[in-house]
């Protein structure tokens, strides 16, 4: 497979642009496979220095058992616009309001999945008003703060951008190893060409605000725990960015249904696409109290 064939949209979808409140978006929206029926629709969130194509994987499996998927590149991120310099245009606040917008424009309610720092982006819209939302699946993200290790990746980022332009970045990364850490572009599909043109259509201050958030961010488990809706805490079996069992202890705290994807790392959509899609069909399709079966 070419790496331009392991990030192209599956078959059937559509690459464009959502206009919503709060401005356009860049999204991958796939539907229904024929035939499926059509059960919801899913807004997926991607990480820190990560992008819509992130959920390639797994968009044709939850096609197939009837939800229409839109993977959304966030303010700032690879193919959305946004502002190189203004970090204030990416405090936290500000990107679950586009979330909110996006759902709306989607026709809410939808599933809202979150990876990594798309999680705590979920989150806190979530917080802000649930009511667009069915349920909240946080793949690989914690419950407040990056590891320590991660921490120091990040900061050696921000620090970088403050100098250096996001190609001098890039050749950088290069020389250090593999681009596939949290300090760098996230890994994902696609090949070394398609990590290069993500990483250079990224905003940099969008990175050095959500790394920031990232470093920083409070445990704000006890607040969501309070939100009446149904949460789902996907991870693989090893995570260097949330320790799994503090995974573990986060999906207790919220009550939530909690999948380990054998095989798989801090990126389930990506190492282990079939089932981490039936974790994910599987978890919406279970019957809650008081929706019809």
């Amino acid at each position: 497979m070419t790496s331009r064939s392991a990030s192209a949209p599956p078959p059937g979808s559509r690459v464009r642009r959502l206009r919503t409140s709060r401005g356009e978006f860049a999204v991958v929206d796939v539907p229904p496979s024929p035939g499926a029926g059509v059960k919801g629709t899913v807004l997926l969130l991607p990480g820190y220095t990560g992008s819509k194509e992130d959920f390639t994987l797994v968009h044709e499996p939850l096609a197939a058992r009837g939800y229409r998927t839109v993977a959304v590149d966030g303010r700032g991120q690879f193919e959305s616009d946004g502002p190189a310099d203004d970090e204030s245009a990416y405090a936290q606040d500000e990107l679950a309001r586009d979330v909110l917008a996006q759902a709306e424009v989607l026709g809410a309610p939808v599933h809202l999945v979150g990876h990594s720092l798309g999680g705590q982006i979920a989150r806190a819209a979530v917080l802000l008003d649930h009511s667009p939302f069915r349920s909240l699946t946080l793949v690989s993200s914690g419950p407040a703060r990056i590891s320590v290790s991660q921490e120091q990746r990040v900061k050696l980022l921000r620090d970088a951008l403050a100098v250096m332009s996001m190609a001098e970045c890039w050749e950088a990364i290069l020389a250090m190893g593999p681009p596939e850490e949290v300090g760098g572009p996230a890994r994902g599909v696609g090949g070394r060409d398609f990590l290069r043109s993500r990483w250079l259509g990224t905003r940099p201050a969008q990175l050095r605000a959500t790394g920031e958030q990232l470093c920083t961010e409070p445990d704000r488990v006890d607040e969501l725990a309070a939100v009446p809706l149904p949460f789902h805490v996907l991870s693989g079996e090893r995570d260097d960015t949330w320790p799994v069992p503090d995974l573990d202890s986060m999906a207790r705290r919220l009550g939530a249904h909690r999948t380990v994807i054998d095989g798989a790392e801090h990126s389930p959509a990506a190492d282990r696409p079939a089932p981490t899609a039936r974790a994910l069909a599987g978890f919406w399709d279970a019957p809650r109290p008081g929706e019809p079966a």
